[in-house]
């Protein structure tokens, strides 16, 4: 009776060690999270430097557009 119960135990323990062999490592799982994350990160950064350029040129052109018209009236005025 206990060498049965002894085998009996051995297999259920067989088998959860072999179910916990098939799941994911927690610490790998974190890892690879943290590099998606990493990843995700960098793509918000370059698609606000993107942005914050855009922004930036178009202001620039703004404020260039009525001096280049200032600038246009001043050389084709003529002089006193």
């Amino acid at each position: 009776m206990d060498v049965a119960r002894g085998e009996l135990v051995e297999k259920e323990l067989d088998a959860m060690t072999e179910r916990r062999s098939r799941q994911k490592d927690p610490e790998e799982e974190s890892e690879t999270w943290q590099e998606s994350e990493r990843r995700h990160e960098e793509q918000r950064r370059l698609q606000a430097r993107y942005e914050w350029h855009l922004y930036h040129t178009a202001q620039a052109e703004r404020v260039r557009r009525p001096w280049r018209s200032l600038l246009a009236t001043t050389r084709t005025r003529p002089r006193s």
